[in-house]
């Protein structure tokens, strides 16, 4: 998102990918109103709905009766905030963007190794012995950032005793019924202790519904393996949700095979930014999936910052503090509610969090709003 706005400002950003190529991995992804009207500006729409799903509904359920606690007005919410909630596979959406970045802007294979300041540039030196120089350096490499350790120190991010269970199968594996809706939303009821910790959603992946994808908030406390995701048998899960609704049964037997990822955090950064290396998404504020806004806070940095960055005409010490006064006090909201797992459990109005436009949001100091020298549409499209 970073690179692509950057581009539409006229400048070129390179990204430096350690992987080497981009493949459709991974794992589903709700974009809500707040980022999908990023996605539309920069011309996307039609392409993201042809590979999505702007699911009909979306339903949050009681965990053992399926009585419906909260059924989301998606098509009102739509009207009201001029975009759509979206759903597809982040592969999906890796390739939709990437396909509209100048070509050679990615660089794969290339793992940072060490960052050095070196007369007025920014030095990257890769694990492979070669290296680059840049004028900045964006350090946007999730919870388990390189560049923020080069910044802060290593520090490993913290568990936070919750686990995600991840699959993605067939829907031909549930048989001619399918999901029962658009998107199911399975919540614990909060009056039974022995579930009122953990939840399971499960939803169509694309458009043409071919694709299911379960996510779960779960309880392990004995986790030990360590920070990246492992296979995980089946039972685990069937025994976790046991007494779920029967719906949830039916999709955790289909389902062949899935994967366990640890929940991570970190506490809120002393600083965002030193010279000109800054950080944005799960590199800064990481947070619990619960509001299925991560991405969203990230596609938010990134829209944030170009504007500044644009507005600081080269005083790149400046665009980051301003950067970070702008989006501190909403990424820490959006934290501590992810955190704490109760958004849109039961009726609720989320124009705090989807009505917020990134791209005329006033922009903040330290001491209060600071005019924007102009909008970031008309900058861009100047």
């Amino acid at each position: 998102m970073a690179a692509l706005l950057l581009e539409r400002l006229g400048y070129s950003p390179t990204i430096y990918e350690q992987a080497p190529q981009l493949a459709r991995i991974g794992a589903g992804i709700n974009l809500y109103p707040n980022t999908t009207r990023i996605l539309w500006w920069l011309g996307l729409e039609k392409k993201l709905r042809a590979v999505g799903l702007a699911p009909e509904t979306w339903l949050s359920r009681e965990w053992d009766t399926g009585r419906v606690y909260f059924s989301q007005p998606q098509l009102e919410w739509e009207k009201a905030y001029g975009a759509p909630h979206m759903i597809l596979h982040r592969g999906d959406l890796q390739a939709i963007m990437s396909e509209n970045l100048h070509p050679n802007t990615i660089q794969f294979n290339k793992c940072l190794a060490g960052l050095d300041e070196t007369d007025g540039l920014q030095r990257l030196t890769f694990q492979d012995g070669t290296t680059a120089d840049a004028d900045i350096v964006i350090g946007a490499d999730g919870v388990n950032s390189v560049v923020r350790d080069i910044l802060l120190g290593p520090e490993p991010p913290i568990y936070t005793g919750f686990v995600a269970y991840r699959a993605i199968f067939p829907t031909k594996l549930l048989g001619d019924r399918g999901l029962a809706s658009d998107g199911c939303k399975f919540w614990s009821d909060d009056r039974h202790w022995a579930h009122e910790d953990r939840h399971m959603i499960i939803y169509y992946l694309t458009s043409a519904r071919d694709e299911v994808y379960i996510v779960t908030g779960s309880p392990d406390p004995n986790w030990t393996g360590g920070l990246l995701p492992v296979e995980v048998e089946m039972s685990e899960i069937k025994t976790c949700y046991e007494g779920f609704h029967d719906e949830v049964q039916r999709v955790i037997d289909a389902c062949p095979k899935a994967t366990k990822w640890p929940l991570l955090t970190r506490n809120p950064l002393p600083l965002w930014s030193r010279g000109r290396v800054v950080l944005l998404g799960d590199a800064c504020h990481p947070m619990k999936p619960h509001m299925g806004q991560g991405a969203g806070m990230a596609m938010e940095d990134a829209a944030v910052l170009a504007r500044c960055i644009a507005a600081a005409g080269g005083d790149y010490a400046g665009a980051f503090e301003l950067y970070r006064a702008s989006r501190i006090e909403r990424v820490n909201r959006v934290q501590k509610l992810s955190n704490i797992n109760i958004w849109l459990r039961y009726p609720s109005d989320p124009t705090w969090c989807w009505g917020y436009d990134a791209l005329t949001a006033p922009l903040m100091s330290a001491s209060g709003v600071v005019a924007d020298v102009r909008a970031f549409k008309e900058t861009a499209m100047a």
